[in-house]
């Protein structure tokens, strides 16, 4: 029996997410912005038809979407988030092995299921359609390269149903279909790779699957030899159930509007520390320092400019959130310089180990490191089952007149009590 993984990937899913708690929105065309509303992040099937292209500055699209009724939506990450964690619990019901690959992206182990493997993606279709209400397409394949391959081809091809398993096609019809895929869909190709891969003569997912993997290998790299390998259907990739600890965590945004205000740069480093600190407790870790940064616009070239940052050290490796902030606040500090205006601050987390190997000291404090962890893990059930900021540091601020823009945000309809989603007769 040849191995079979699936890759389920949520179609247009920030999209998708807006359209299960306002239906009025289906078969419309719809974008979903980033940050400050700056650029284009998702994209319903209908803003793709009419040429709307990601990452695209959406001042510059205001004109073609007054013209096309198209609506334009902030980011709701609150709501995606909690949607991609109902659907990754729902996937795992489908397999034994699972590794949660990005937000909207989950690998399945299928090998062993006694059950045709197209009809049983099908049941995965229908039943995450029902429950949770996202679309999603399914690719079937023996290597995680070639399972993305499949579900590349499960989207933009009608015929297949939106499930497609190489398992179940001949090698010679397999063969015609990735003679037909452009190089650059393979995972791990990258945009500059592409014409360089042109030059010595492959073009098509098939001329790289017939590429020798030990030449490609040493002309670019051990990736490219391993590539080849899967794409001939050879699992060089294993399936993590369980993703590895970031070795950074980062939380960083820009500014609603720029700021000169100490108080106000405060409020914000202390927020993206709280929102660092939960991400690695999250993944059972612990930090030695902390990276503080602020920054100027530098697209407003005729404003002053300052871009400092400093590395703050920890006395001992930690997960408290008031520690990383009062470590925050110190840095913060030393490089705050009056009189420029700043667009965006960030904290970084650094020399992160796992928490079970937190190194014992001759001066550790039992008492103290026991109600630290009783303290965040209260704080962190809290505002999991309440909603993120239910519970703060008062240090956050209440007001928050730095805070991204995002006039056009929907309701965060499955975390907030107050945004709950209502019935009308």
């Amino acid at each position: 029996m040849p191995r079979a993984i699936a890759l389920v990937d949520c179609n247009n899913f920030y999209v998708s997410c807006e359209r299960v708690f306002q239906p009025k929105l289906e078969g419309k065309p719809v974008v979903v912005l980033s940050n400050n509303d700056g650029c284009v992040v998702s994209r319903s099937q209908e803003a793709k038809d009419l040429g709307l292209k990601m990452a695209v500055p959406w001042y510059q699209m205001k004109d073609i979407a007054k013209r096309h009724g198209i609506v334009a939506l902030s980011s709701n990450y609150s709501l995606y988030a909690d949607l991609s964690n109902r659907v990754m619990s729902l996937l795992s019901c489908f397999s034994p092995g699972q590794e949660v690959y990005s937000i909207d992206e989950s690998f399945l182990e299928l090998t062993g299921i006694p059950t045709e493997h197209t009809a049983y993606g099908q049941q995965i279709r229908e039943t995450v359609r029902q429950c949770i209400g996202i679309p999603v397409c399914v690719g079937i394949a023996p290597s995680k390269t070639l399972a993305k391959l499949a579900n590349h081809v499960s989207k933009n091809t009608p015929r297949f149903g939106s499930v497609c398993d190489f398992n179940s096609m001949s090698a010679t019809e397999l063969d015609t279909l990735l003679a037909s895929i452009a190089v650059g869909e393979v995972w791990g190709v990258g945009r500059h790779t592409v014409p360089k891969l042109q030059e010595i003569g492959i073009h098509s997912v098939l001329d790289l699957k017939r590429a020798p993997a030990k030449r490609l290998g040493a002309r670019f790299s051990i990736v490219f030899e391993r590539i080849v390998e899967e794409l001939n259907g050879s699992a060089c990739l294993k399936l993590d159930d369980i993703a590895p600890a970031k070795q950074q965590v980062t939380c960083s945004r820009s500014f609603g509007m720029p700021t000169s205000s100490l108080p106000d740069l405060e409020e914000a480093v202390i927020s993206y520390a709280t929102r660092a600190g939960e991400k690695l407790r999250q993944q059972r870790s612990m930090a030695g320092g902390i990276h503080v940064y602020i920054r100027t616009n530098p697209h407003k070239g005729s404003d002053p400019q300052y871009q400092p940052g400093i590395l703050i050290p920890l006395v001992e490796p930690t997960d408290d959130t008031r520690l990383f902030c009062r470590a925050a606040l110190h840095g913060l500090r030393q490089i705050y310089r009056s009189g420029y205006a700043y667009q965006k601050a960030g904290v970084t987390l650094t020399q992160i180990i796992p928490a079970a190997a937190r190194p014992n000291t001759l001066f550790d404090d039992v008492t103290a490191r026991q109600k630290s962890h009783a303290l965040m893990s209260a704080m962190d059930r809290i505002n999991n089952r309440m909603g993120s900021g239910t519970l703060k540091l008062l240090g956050e601020g209440m007001h928050q007149s730095w805070a991204m823009r995002g006039g056009n945000r929907s309701k965060r309809y499955t975390t907030e009590w107050d945004e709950l989603a209502v019935c009308q007769g």
